[in-house]
């Protein structure tokens, strides 16, 4: 059966892009599993070069077809910050509620809603070189106080546009139709098909 890389560590990450790609009929493997000790520095200036970044790094290592994300939050407000600092807002080993707290510390001044829009590129990288990509976004506003126990970094205060519920307290099926990460890999899902061979 024919392999595709999660290049991420992420285990939240990892557990939903599974859930996206489980229909493609591959094996699903992510970074961890296979042991690599392969680490990658986001040093790209967008959300497009991080994820070729990684997906490309690991594609020609391990010689196997490789999807790899970058993810960030823009918030009107903060003139679309975190954007690509989101994962590292509060710096090395910091915990999802850290990261939570910090942005709602850095709203305060700003009057209500705090509209943002979390925004996803996924890129697909292949074992000789060659990089496809996608972008998804997912439109809402930031909360003041967390809702919800699913999902996983800035989902319980995310407030999904047109659903009066955050990322956090949706289900995972309703999740993989709206979210920015869905949105990336539905838009990618035929060039995936196409590479891989599969139907």
């Amino acid at each position: 059966m024919k392999q595709l890389l999660l290049a991420s560590r992420n285990p939240g990450k990892c557990r939903e892009m599974r859930s996206l790609l489980q229909s493609l009929g591959v094996e699903i493997v992510d970074v961890i599993e296979l042991g690599t000790k392969v680490r990658i520095d986001e040093t790209g200036k967008t959300y497009a070069e991080n994820a070729s970044l990684k997906a490309g790094v690991f594609a020609e290592q391990l010689k196997i077809w490789t999807i790899g994300d970058d993810t960030g939050l823009e918030v009107d407000a903060l003139e679309g910050a975190p954007g690509l600092r989101s994962a590292r807002l509060v710096g090395p080993g910091g915990l999802d509620v850290d990261h939570r707290k910090t942005l709602l510390s850095l709203l305060e001044p700003y009057p209500r809603p705090w509209t943002a829009r979390f925004r996803c590129v996924v890129a697909l990288a292949g074992p000789e070189g060659g990089i496809d990509l996608a972008e998804g976004v997912c439109e809402g506003e930031i909360i003041p106080d967390e809702r919800g126990d699913g999902g996983f970094g800035y989902d319980p205060i995310f407030l999904v546009k047109g659903m009066d519920r955050t990322m956090a307290e949706i289900s995972p099926e309703e999740k993989n139709r709206v979210s920015h990460r869905a949105r990336a890999v539905q838009a990618l899902f035929p060039t995936l098909k196409m590479r891989l061979g599969v139907e």
